[in-house]
């Protein structure tokens, strides 16, 4: 998780554009008071929603950088709400009670983006969602360990097709795409490198368009099904 910054009137992804959110909670008082939270970090909430399809439809409607989202949503649960959002560009950041496994790795194979319990601080939600609008992918810590160990067990199946051609990288994008195999995040990698935090992210999504893909989570998987977390790749 990144280091808090200086408090900012306007918080922004990179280029000057305000961060937005949805936040999908059933319970009221704690809705209100995470809305409130990234409002006052300065970003901006364009809509909240206290039940499955209505995250769903008010996600697609606003097309927030950030979709924060709980599990147990009345009409739909969370790994649903994901699966529903489908191609859509929103990153979800699941915030949920939960931290059993199964929930967890639910959720990121239908497409979040990241996973916090509830028990996080203020500060760490709110950096979170910063982190998330960037493109890294955000763990409570302990849980980002199980889903690359999940991953890594996935890419001996072969629905995996590890087989699977990898197009033309630069040599720059296959290095940025082995450090994103072993779960570190873009900052790391920038320091590893010795680079911009915007160059890594710059490398990540030519990555993503070349592969076809959408997330950082898909993004991992392919990486371990090809080998590339491990020190020789």
């Amino acid at each position: 998780m990144s280091e808090p910054g200086p408090a900012e009137s306007v918080e922004s992804v990179g280029s000057g554009e305000t961060i937005t959110v949805v936040v999908a909670d059933d319970h009221p008082l704690w809705r209100d008071a995470v809305a409130r939270d990234l409002s006052e970090a300065g970003m901006r909430v364009l809509a909240t929603a206290d039940d499955g399809p209505s995250a769903v439809n008010r996600t697609k409607a606003t097309r927030p950088d950030v979709l924060v989202l709980d599990l147990n949503l009345p009409g739909m649960r969370g790994h649903e709400v994901c699966q529903q959002l489908g191609k859509e560009q929103t990153r979800v950041l699941v915030l949920s009670a939960s931290g059993e496994q199964q929930d967890v790795l639910e959720a990121v194979k239908a497409g979040a983006t990241g996973y916090l319990v509830k028990s996080a601080t203020r500060e760490e939600i709110v950096d979170a969602v910063r982190a998330t609008a960037r493109g890294d992918a955000v763990f409570t810590p302990g849980l980002a360990g199980l889903v690359l160990g999940e991953f890594r067990k996935m890419s001996t199946q072969p629905e995996t097709d590890p087989s699977r051609p990898i197009p033309e990288l630069t040599e720059r994008e296959t290095e940025v795409l082995k450090l994103v195999a072993t779960g570190m995040s873009y900052k790391e990698i920038a320091a590893e490198l010795f680079i911009s935090h915007r160059t890594v992210q710059n490398h990540v999504q030519n990555t993503l368009g070349k592969l076809q893909m959408h997330n950082r989570i898909e993004l991992v998987r392919f990486a371990i099904a090809k080998g590339l977390d491990t020190p020789e790749a």
